[in-house]
């Protein structure tokens, strides 16, 4: 019998190794139903655009529900360290929890991550008590310098926020894999399924995605197609990859031939 494999994230273990955001959706109702359908366990919400702290407003967390969902508050929008630090602080004194997914964006055009400042950040937030979750590029030494941190896991960029161009640097990410003792989620630039395949095959522990679950023409059925990809892409890693030949090898046993 095969030994449960399970998503272990800051000592909470997790099912579903696909995590997903809540913006573009047209309301929060399909929100609900495209989350539900992914399988996903952990949500990720932009503190400073989704409302998730004003009770006296449209909630999101009044369509999923708490119990059920990680919640997992984000700094999207926050261009500096000191934002970003004061958005989660934000966020747990609303009650959302210490888990938190940290970004520190550098440039507005490509939104790469600020890595000095979020470095800056992450060292704030691990002081002070929280399991952080950095935003980073596919850059090896800087997922090192967060690891060393203290950093719950780190979260190199397939491509640019909504790109959906899919794994640009899969040898980056190998090196990340390589090198790493923390959970390593691939965030940002999946475009479609096979997308999030290659990251679970390339041995990924999980991968978060927005845009291109809300950004499909049918987000529900991506959705669908997602929580598929990842639990095909998990297994085939977990199976082993046949090793790649240049020349053919017959696929039928060539002893024993009949005469």
């Amino acid at each position: 019998m095969q030994r449960q494999d399970v998503f272990e994230l800051a000592g909470r273990s997790y099912r579903s190794r696909l995590l997903v955001g809540t913006g573009k959706y047209a309301d929060f109702e399909q929100t609900r139903i495209a989350i539900e359908t992914s399988g996903a366990e952990i949500v990720t919400v932009a503190v400073r655009r989704v409302n998730i702290t004003d009770p006296t407003k449209p909630n999101l967390l009044d369509f999923l529900d708490p119990k059920r969902f990680t919640i997992l508050p984000n700094t999207a929008g926050c261009y500096t360290a000191d934002d970003a630090i004061r958005t989660c602080r934000l966020a747990r004194e609303a009650g959302i929890g210490k888990l938190v997914k940290l970004e520190v964006i550098g440039d507005e055009k490509t939104l790469f991550p600020d890595v000095a400042a979020t470095i800056e950040a992450a060292r704030v937030l691990v002081a002070e008590g929280f399991d952080v979750l950095p935003y980073v590029s596919d850059d090896p030494v800087a997922c090192k310098r967060l690891e060393d941190i203290g950093c719950a896991a780190v979260m190199p960029l397939a491509a640019p926020i909504g790109s959906g161009l899919g794994i640009r640097n899969p040898y980056n990410i190998r090196i990340i894999l390589e090198q790493s003792k923390v959970p390593v989620i691939v965030d940002a630039g999946v475009g479609t399924a096979s997308d999030a395949a290659v990251a679970l095959e390339l041995g990924c522990d999980a991968v978060l995605m927005n845009t291109a679950i809300a950004g499909a023409r049918d987000p529900v059925l991506m959705a669908h197609a997602m929580k598929l990809a990842v639990e095909a892409g998990r297994a085939a890693y977990r199976a082993g990859r046949m090793p790649k030949r240049l020349h053919a090898s017959a696929s039928s046993p060539l002893g024993d031939l009949i005469a």
